[in-house]
């Protein structure tokens, strides 16, 4: 540390400053970089702190404060709502062919009644997060030679895999997960050689940032009941 930054750790703290501070905790929590009991701590010892070098250490090892903050801009519910998404006619992509490159389907777009892709020494992407659905039950047919499919599916959706590995394999991360009533049946089939085809379930980008803002109100009511005690 510079000889100049000296006399600026020695300088008092505002109550301005160590509320930043406690901004930057609460968001490092939410993001799941501290545990419940580091943010307690640190969190006593901002709201304890005099100077900037008491404050300082509490976030060294944090992101930049002054990143952007999440938009509470209410966003189209993905995982919600199904008979809305299973909206009938034809798909907006009827299948997809990686040789020895890749592709993608992601975003908002329409799963047909039948999804066929070719993989040779590539990978493919298939991304069902945002994505209607031309039918209650769609097919996604894979086939993979020494290359790999990818296929992410919202929470409560059913998946059906099959399919037949030589050296190679169809894998669902969660088999016995929970269906949501009315949601589509995604039915993945195929067969890998030297490849594989893999399901997971992850939640759509907008529920994540909602339930990171919900978290971090959470936390914000908390500090404020800690304050009123």
């Amino acid at each position: 540390m510079s000889d100049d930054a000296e006399p600026e750790l020695e300088l008092r703290a505002s109550d301005a400053d160590r509320e930043r501070v406690a901004g930057v905790l609460r968001d490092a929590v939410a993001d799941g970089r501290l545990d419940m009991a580091e943010f307690d701590e640190r969190l006593e010892s901002a709201y304890r702190a005099r100077t900037y070098g008491e404050l300082a250490p509490l976030t060294r090892d944090l992101p930049d404060p002054g990143r952007q903050r999440v938009s509470m801009t209410k966003e189209p519910a993905a995982a919600g709502g199904w008979a809305e998404r299973i909206v009938g006619g034809e798909g907006t992509s009827s299948g997809g062919v990686a040789l020895m490159s890749g592709f993608q389907r992601r975003g908002r777009w329409t799963v047909p009644r039948r999804f066929t892709c070719f993989a040779l020494m590539g990978g493919g992407q298939i991304d069902l997060r945002e994505a209607n659905f031309a039918a209650r039950e769609v097919v996604i047919n894979c086939v993979a030679i020494m290359g790999g499919v990818q296929i992410t599916v919202p929470p409560g959706v059913e998946v059906v895999v099959g399919g037949v590995g030589v050296m190679g394999g169809f894998d669902d991360s969660e088999p016995e997960a929970p269906v949501d009533p009315g949601a589509p049946r995604v039915v993945v089939n195929g067969f890998a050689f030297w490849g594989g085809v893999d399901v997971e379930r992850k939640l759509p980008r907008a529920d994540k940032r909602r339930l990171k803002e919900e978290r971090r109100r959470e936390l914000e009511e908390r500090e404020e009941r800690r304050r009123g005690d």
